[in-house]
């Protein structure tokens, strides 16, 4: 019973007469669980959806007018070939762009709205429909004089003892049916005391029609270009409401949960629904919650719902005739404020700022310019943190653990060691067009500022390796390849060898495919970066120990790399290098840690 009187709130929020959310939670439901894969989900008219038809239909027309009603109707079927086609293509990932606080910042601020354009069965009068919180507030308060004392005393008492049941069934397990019974109460306590009182200043829901929904084709497509921001708003909202909430439910009991499935049986069903009258239905949370907790394993659930809600239509609407209209308005406030997520807001705050900021700015906009501004301006914002972010890749320097061949962050672990001569970068992030300069620049940066004081190894004034540790980088793209090969070009004429230890097999068939690796040289490239370390080392010895000044008037000498690669197998005692001791070993054996990664025999 309980989705049958949420229904009908749901419709007289949307601006419809209440029949059609009866009409809505009847077919979609029987066709979801033929299409879905959700055996707890509960679908039908829900808050947030019913405000996105209201805010965008009474735009185009009066609520009043046959035409909003056939819009509402097309706009059930434009949602459901906009679900259907993303489910079959395989589109849903296209949301994950949308985050959780963008997500939380706007189901708090559609809320407040919501439950301020309900205020009118409160307060006996009028009020402007608006998804923006300023208009409300005005028409609150300009039609003061209109106030009516008994909806408002009605509607205050049916909103306590909602909320008053809702906490009980919430905190005691052995109260839990009172959740459910929440608006039966609701609906049983108003009915009763209009039949009595007979109270003239209480609206009520009025006559409701008889019967089944009849087959009919959409009309007035004419304005179906004006509707395709809601559709795609609308099919948002499904997708993170219906899509989440059916993960969810899966996990908790059992069952693997096709996302994309469930995306195509929302969009039949909507589409079938739109033949019979329905407006845009979509998973319920609070719904599905109860079929949950009532140990729903199948879709037998939804199917019992649907049976109950057609012999609603065929046998109890003349029983709703007394509804008081304050009444349903009470059961949608009860329902809404749980989405007034300010806990979200109070952990963001202490976890992350920015993601404090992004819920600011969509509760904000939403609720002072709109649900598609404040939308529109939310997600805008987050794709720009994560074009921020990965423009701007975590890049960190290395140094050796003591005692240890492992390498980490030296801001992590400051006892780590780096070695006079080399720097050790790691990159955390694919390596592309928009973020290569940054990496360039922080490269520079990093050959220019070195931190003498946790340096090991032979003396010397100035950096002659740059090693990068690649094996976070899970791709490279052709423009990072050019700037690499001009990095390289950039180093080789300050005498800096860059070194490349541990890409993955997809980095490394870009670079030899560019010949970035012939242009490095093969012999740079290493498995570990303690490999490329003790390599680097030697070669850091070999320049220290070479005469200092030479003849500058002297032509056809090798150059400096050249020499060291002459000198590249005259092994000192890495031990002795790491320590900074300047004598060799007398130990003329190769280390086969010391073969570079294109050498390497398996």
């Amino acid at each position: 019973m309980i989705s049958i009187f949420v229904a009908m709130s749901y419709a007289k929020l949307a601006g419809l007469e209440p029949i059609y959310g009866l009409y809505s939670g009847f077919v979609p439901i029987f066709i979801y669980v033929i299409f879905g894969s959700s055996r707890q989900l509960a679908i039908g008219p829900v808050a947030l959806v019913s405000l996105l038809v209201s805010n965008v239909l009474s735009g185009i027309a009066d609520s009043a007018d046959a035409l909003y009603t056939e819009l509402a109707i097309l706009l059930a079927l434009m949602v459901g070939i906009l679900e259907c086609i993303m489910g079959l293509l395989r589109l849903g990932w296209l949301i994950r762009f949308i985050s959780h606080s963008v997500i939380s910042g706007f189901t708090t601020a559609s809320a407040i709205v919501i439950a301020l354009s309900q205020a009118k069965y409160f307060l006996g009068y009028e009020i402007d429909r608006s998804s923006e919180i300023v208009p409300i507030i005005k028409s609150i308060i300009s039609g003061a004089d209109e106030f009516s004392w008994p909806p408002f005393v009605m509607g205050s008492i049916i909103l306590a003892i909602l909320l008053t049941m809702k906490h009980l069934g919430k905190s005691r397990k052995h109260l839990r049916f009172l959740r459910v019974m929440g608006p039966l109460t609701a609906v049983v306590l108003g009915t009763t005391f209009v039949k009595i009182y007979d109270p003239s200043s209480i609206t009520l829901v009025g006559d409701i029609p008889q019967g089944l929904p009849s087959f009919s084709i959409p009309k007035s497509f004419q304005y179906a270009k004006s509707l395709i921001p809601t559709t795609l708003l609308i099919t948002g909202v499904a997708i993170l409401e219906s899509v989440g909430i059916a993960k969810a439910l899966a996990a908790k009991n059992g069952y693997e949960l096709d996302s994309n499935q469930e995306l195509f049986g929302l969009g039949v069903a909507n589409i079938f629904g739109s033949f019979f009258s329905a407006y845009p239905t979509t998973g319920s949370f609070s719904r599905s919650a109860v079929n949950h907790e009532s140990g729903a394993k199948t879709g037998l659930s939804g199917i019992v719902t649907g049976i109950i809600m057609g012999c609603a239509l065929l046998f109890l609407t003349p029983l709703f005739e007394y509804i008081p209209q304050c009444a349903l308005a009470a059961i949608v406030i009860s329902a809404v404020i749980g989405l007034v997520d300010y806990e979200e807001a109070i952990f963001l705050w202490h976890v992350d700022k920015k993601d404090f900021l992004l819920w600011t700015i969509t509760s904000t906009t939403t609720l002072f310019l709109g649900i598609e501004i404040g939308v529109l301006i939310g997600v805008g914002v987050s794709l720009a943190f994560v074009i921020h972010e990965s423009a701007n890749p975590h890049i960190a320097v290395l140094g050796r653990l003591p005692g240890t061949t492992v390498y980490r962050n030296v801001q992590q672990y400051p006892e780590a060691y780096t070695y006079n001569g080399i720097v050790i970068v790691r990159i955390d992030a694919p390596i592309y067009f928009a973020n290569i300069s940054y990496i360039k620049d922080r490269l520079r940066e990093y050959e220019v500022v070195v931190d003498k004081l946790t340096r090991r190894g032979p003396k010397v004034e100035r950096i002659y390796f740059v090693i990068l540790e690649m094996a976070p980088v899970t791709y490279i793209d052709s423009s990072a390849v050019q700037a690499l090969k001009d990095l390289h070009h950039e180093y080789k004429s300050r005498d800096i060898q860059i070194a490349i230890s541990n890409p993955n097999r997809e980095v490394l068939l870009t670079l030899s495919k560019s010949g970035a690796v012939e242009l490095i040289g093969k012999e740079w490239y290493f498995v570990r970066v303690h490999d490329a370390v003790q390599v680097c080392l030697q070669h850091v010895q070999s320049i220290k120990e070479a005469p200092k000044a030479s003849d500058p008037s002297s032509e056809g000498k090798p150059s400096f790399f050249q020499r060291l690669l002459k000198q590249r197998w005259e092994d000192l005692s890495v031990s002795e290098l790491e320590s900074g001791n300047n004598k060799p070993s007398d130990s003329k054996q190769s280390d086969p840690q010391l073969e570079p990664l294109l050498f390497r025999k398996s």
